[in-house]
């Protein structure tokens, strides 16, 4: 299973770890914000030492009930921190975490490797054209609504097989524009309660019937906290819980704030699956 990044094939059949970064002052995990360059390159080097293969830079909050912004004020934190790792790690894969078009194709002309859109193109109907354009791959996640309202859009009389079929339909958009590389995500904690998020997790297996990469992100959410009565700071052990039992499952990608931990969750149920 692989995905062409940068013209290097990258075989996803051997897991591997995305890396969060995010430029914003309001994301739900406060260790995971860098708002200064020297944060920025901090996190990066120690991601990249530690294992990550990707580092995804997010410039948009799409936790629950964030506020919006601009485009251009999103553009205005991402570019720069985009410039900033490139010249100090040349060859690092950066991914970008938004959902508009003009966003993805700016960032891609400035370095950037991989789109990762919660929305799957759905809240910009730009997007799908200009990843078909520049050929990089997509991240498509399952949500309904917008960050703003999805927390009052999770109503399904069959959530596993609903997921399925949007994911159907997104990836045939995706293919028809000529789109090669797709992932997909879930989309854990988007228009989904907690319950929800474990009734998808216990049935992951059945997204191996979309024979494409599987990115999970489950990293420090309220699915773990709120279940185990602690805070974001204190999830971690949950995550690495969590993450082990998305690998068993199938994962081919864990997108995480804590990229050492991820690594050792690979190396150690590899052994198990090999």
């Amino acid at each position: 299973m692989f995905i062409n990044c940068k013209g290097k094939l990258l075989d996803l059949s051997q897991p591997k770890v995305m890396g969060i970064i995010n430029i914003t002052p309001d994301s739900f995990y406060s260790g995971s914000r860098s708002n200064t360059e020297k944060e920025i390159l901090f996190t990066a080097e120690k991601m990249l030492e530690e294992g990550a293969t990707f580092l995804d830079l997010g410039a948009y909050s799409s936790r629950p009930g964030a506020n919006d912004i601009s485009v251009e004020e999103e553009l205005s934190r991402m570019l720069p921190a985009i410039e900033l790792i490139l010249k100090e790690f040349p060859k690092a894969l950066i991914s970008i975490d938004t959902f508009r078009a003009k966003v993805a194709e700016k960032s891609i002309e400035a370095g950037a490797a991989i789109i990762n859109d919660i929305s799957a193109g759905k809240l910009d109907d730009q997007m799908l054209s200009i990843i078909a354009k520049h050929q990089v791959p997509y991240i498509m996640m399952h949500m309904k609504g917008t960050p703003q309202n999805m927390k009052d859009q999770n109503q399904y009389k069959d959530l596993a097989s609903e997921v399925l079929f949007y994911f159907s339909e997104r990836i045939r958009a995706a293919r028809d524009l000529g789109i090669h590389d797709i992932i997909i995500d879930p989309g854990f904690g988007f228009a989904k309660n907690i319950a929800q998020n474990f009734e998808l997790l216990s049935k992951l297996e059945l997204f191996s019937n979309l024979e494409l990469p599987l990115l999970i992100g489950v990293s420090r959410k309220s699915m773990i906290w709120k279940k185990l009565d602690i805070s974001a700071d204190d999830a971690l052990n949950g995550t690495s819980i969590l993450n082990t039992a998305a690998l068993l499952k199938g994962a081919n990608i864990l997108r995480v704030h804590d990229v050492k931990e991820a690594v050792e969750c690979i190396k150690l149920t590899r052994e198990l699956i090999n």
